[in-house]
């Protein structure tokens, strides 16, 4: 029961509202749509459960979204990962890290005094 306005939420006929029907076709819409396996690069992606995948040319799992293999947030840390100067960076937020539990240790003394 699909139309080419409503699209799969056309099983919902006139239930629930215009509104949730519409984001319900925007969320099938992004589960449904086909994605390249980050591996192999074939479009044979298949949704196990929510942020599970598995391909099936080179059956490899991998997380990722609730409805797709590879989220806005996933893609940008990954390319961070991958260029040279995120290392660098680390190296400071480590430092940082390291720095703010000193001063947490000395807060932890003076409030005991």
């Amino acid at each position: 029961m699909s139309t080419k306005k409503v699209g799969s939420t056309g099983r919902f006929k006139e239930r629930y509202g215009v509104g949730i029907r519409k984001r319900v076709l925007k969320v099938e819409e992004r589960k449904n749509k086909p994605t390249s396996c980050p591996f192999c690069s074939f479009l044979t992606i298949k949704r196990i459960a929510a942020g599970l995948f598995v391909c099936k040319k080179c059956k490899a799992k991998f997380t990722g979204g609730a409805y797709e293999a590879e989220t806005l947030i996933g893609k940008s840390i990954k390319k961070m990962v991958s260029q040279k100067n995120f290392v660098e960076g680390s190296k400071e937020l480590i430092q940082t890290s390291e720095d703010i539990s000193g001063m947490e240790k000395e807060i932890a003394e003076a409030i005991k005094e």
